[in-house]
């Protein structure tokens, strides 16, 4: 079989699994999204998205109308997946059950569906139902054929963010089954403690462990080099009530921490979000130069703010999309038009770029380069020893 790079991105959101896939020397033949809004900003930075972006349901996608390709990818929707979501699952949630619109697509497609799949979703996915959701996705694609890799990493070993997720690649060019403790036998940097359990729970399902090298090390610093520049007049700066309010809001020990920065004779930025206690509203500071998650920017504790503290003020602000969109690795040249809500909604629900590099360059690409070697494409790699 000889194979090309070509992919189809469903669940395609804002482009930027694209951007880390065309990176590494893939091509797009399909992207798929419900929401206009992300289409709008995708077609703001691809000017061929009218020629294969379908904006819809997935459960209303024609199979006969999607291109063949080598690797399909599938970001469904992570809500019912986490605790905002209240945990409802992949069978009773109203939005990641998308995942099984994408199932009947592949179904549809028989023996011309894609021999590559990569999903991707929060951490939350292996606890699910006790980690049932998780099973019945690998058993789901087992059942179509693929054989599935499965492995956590984290954003931050490429952009100052914390940013864990799990990643399943499913194939069917490999007939390798029940490796799983191959898999066991990964570094905690690919393998989770909670991992671990369920591939321990789950011996039974057919699993294949891809040659994966160590990612690069968490980052320690680098959200201060990220920061968008502000006026000190502009209004998207919080007033000295509401800065007081959320210094307010704090526990003491995060509020005399702001208060040492203040005092330090260079300026600082620290994120913090806004989160429900049992003793009330919280505002919870990071102690690092890291950014927390990223979130879409709904819901109490969804947008993530920045605290301003040195030569003896403190100023506080809402993080702006164009710091969401660095620190997912977006270029600046992806030109931003949307509301700010709509964008910080927008870049939080995405995945971040260079881990989707990573994941290419390792894990795709080898997987197909005995077939047909790819076309040679910078790399954000090249001299990092990667």
């Amino acid at each position: 079989m000889r194979l090309e790079g070509t992919f189809a991105e469903y669940f395609a959101g804002i482009g930027l699994m694209r951007l880390g896939l065309e990176a590494e020397g893939w091509r797009v033949v399909f992207a798929n999204d419900i929401s206009p809004a992300k289409y709008e900003m995708y077609r703001g930075f691809f000017p061929d998205a009218d020629r294969h972006y379908i904006v819809g349901d997935v459960f209303d996608v024609d199979p006969a109308s999607i291109p063949r390709a080598t690797l399909a990818t599938c970001s469904f929707p992570c809500i019912d997946l986490s605790l905002a979501g209240k945990m409802q699952g992949l069978q009773r949630g109203k939005h990641s059950s998308a995942f099984w619109g994408f199932v009947r697509i592949l179904q549809a497609q028989g023996e011309n569906a894609p021999p590559l799949l990569l999903l991707e979703n929060v951490n939350g996915w292996l606890y699910s139902h006790h980690g049932e959701d998780f099973r019945l996705t690998i058993l789901t694609l087992n059942e179509l054929g693929y054989a599935c890799d499965v492995f956590t990493l984290d954003a931050r070993r490429f952009v100052p963010q914390s940013r864990p997720r799990v990643f399943v690649i499913a194939t069917r060019l490999l007939a390798e089954a029940r490796s799983y403790r191959s898999l066991l036998s990964r570094p905690p940097s690919l393998l989770s403690a909670r991992l671990r359990a369920v591939l321990t729970a789950n011996k039974d399902l057919r699993w294949l462990a891809l040659p994966l090298p160590e990612p690069p090390p968490l980052l320690r610093q680098g959200l201060n080099r990220l920061i968008e520049p502000i006026a000190e007049d502009d209004p998207r700066w919080w007033n000295a009530e509401e800065t007081r309010r959320h210094l307010a809001m704090m526990h003491s020990r995060h509020r005399q921490y702001v208060e040492h920065l203040a005092r330090g004779a260079s300026e600082v930025y620290r994120t913090f979000y806004r989160r429900r206690r049992a003793d009330g509203q919280r505002a919870e500071v990071r102690t690092d130069d890291i950014a927390g998650c990223l979130r879409t920017a709904v819901g109490g504790s969804g947008k993530q703010f920045l605290v301003r503290a040195g030569r003896g003020q403190i100023r506080m602000r809402t993080m702006t999309a164009r710091e969401y969109a660095r620190l997912q690795g977006v270029p600046d040249e992806y030109p931003i038009h949307a509301p700010e809500n709509r964008a910080l909604t927008a870049f939080g629900d995405a995945v971040c770029v260079p881990v989707i590099r990573w994941i290419a360059r390792y894990a795709l690409t080898p997987l197909i380069q005995s077939h047909l070697p790819m076309p040679a494409a910078n790399s954000l790699f090249e001299d990092d020893g990667g």
